[in-house]
């Protein structure tokens, strides 16, 4: 179990700082990349999916309490046998190492973005844009349609997913982080596409703890959303995929 456990770590933490990465990029001030945009916000973190699957390759590189969630709902294995290695078959045991480690990845993700960033975070005036680098937020607030675009947004990434695995397209973690950049685009706009709770709730913990001028709070009213709509949705899409499978 501490196979996949660091793992998922590593693999999640790698998603994370790649992801927050680029949103720090864009919305801090006097970095190269400011101001650039929305697309390039979301090749970003489809890159940052990209670079954390072959990381977390180990344990079949979950990297989100929702895929998680949605293959043990689903039943599927959640590391595939191959010739050198076992099948990981789901449990709910498993699935809380899965998550653990999912949850350490991001917060250790989080501070990293923070380190790489110190020095725009202290000349950013706007706390929300600081904030914005570690979790999402609502274009409008209505929580329970917020809760819906989240829930979607994560049925459509593990339905996808579960769909890939029945293909042999054989385009592996290109095609997951093509997946990302295409919600994002698709259905970001609302709430800012966390689909995945580990995201967005281990980077807002680690915006809590570390250091910088003109820190706000962490719209911890909000936070529920991110964390909730993706487990639905990804619970959703693994029933839904075992029915239709």
């Amino acid at each position: 179990m501490l196979d996949i456990f660091f793992s998922e770590v590593m693999g999640t933490a790698m998603l994370t700082l790649l992801g927050c990465g680029v949103v720090a990029n864009v919305v801090l001030p006097r970095n190269k990349g400011f101001n650039s945009g929305w697309i390039v916000i979301t090749f970003g973190w489809g890159i940052a999916v990209f670079a954390g699957v072959y990381v977390a390759f180990r344990s079949g590189a979950h990297l989100n309490p929702a895929v998680t969630l949605g293959l043990l709902a689903n039943g599927s294995d959640f590391v595939g046998a191959t010739d050198t290695t076992a099948a990981v078959p789901p449990s709910f045991p498993t699935a809380l190492v899965y998550i653990a480690g999912e949850m350490v990845g991001a917060f250790i993700g989080g501070v990293i973005a923070w380190a790489a960033y110190k020095t725009h975070f202290d000349e950013e005036a706007d706390p929300g844009s600081k904030l914005a680098v570690f979790s999402t937020g609502p274009a409008i607030r209505s929580y329970g349609w917020n809760f819906m675009t989240e829930l979607i947004g994560t049925f459509v990434l593990v339905f996808v997913i579960l769909m890939f695995g029945k293909t042999p397209a054989g385009l592996g973690p290109l095609a997951v982080a093509l997946l990302v950049v295409g919600i994002g685009l698709s259905l970001g706009g609302p709430t800012g596409y966390a689909i995945n709770p580990a995201r967005d709730l281990g980077p807002r913990i680690a915006h809590a703890v570390v250091p910088f001028r003109g820190k706000g709070g962490g719209d911890w009213s909000y936070a529920w959303v991110p964390v909730v709509g993706p487990i639905v949705g990804g619970v959703i899409a693994g029933l839904l995929g075992k029915a239709v499978l």
